[in-house]
């Protein structure tokens, strides 16, 4: 009997901690925050910097690739198709874009996008 005790308890003392760090993090993982950037920080930052811009797609350049824009400056900007979601974004449109810095051996920075959100 003292065992089933025993095992009652660790079992409880488990499904408290966890539901105790489920609470902390707001009921789901929230992974951490990346503060928004300019372009012109953003082609000073390394190699898979993940960075948050604003700013406006102004023109496919071919082959998945876009130029963005925001007040500070314009970057190359590579778009998968599916990250798209089927979002139609006009150069008018302000959007707000997800990734990470890609720099090319000798190369001018890129941002590799996964996500992008119309504003």
């Amino acid at each position: 009997m003292n065992k089933f005790f025993a095992v009652s308890a660790l079992v409880l003392t488990f499904a408290v901690a966890s539901n105790a760090q489920a609470q902390n993090l707001g009921g789901g993982f929230q992974g951490p925050t990346i503060a928004s950037t300019t372009v012109a920080d953003a082609l000073k930052l390394n190699d898979d910097t993940p960075v948050v811009l604003v700013g406006n797609i102004q023109k496919n350049l071919g082959n998945e690739k876009y130029q963005f824009a925001d007040k500070t400056g314009t970057i190359v900007v590579e778009i998968d198709d599916e990250d798209w979601r089927g979002q139609v974004v006009k150069p008018e449109n302000t959007v707000e874009i997800r990734g990470e810095i890609d720099k090319e051996l000798l190369g001018t920075p890129e941002v590799d996008v996964d996500s992008i959100i119309l504003k």
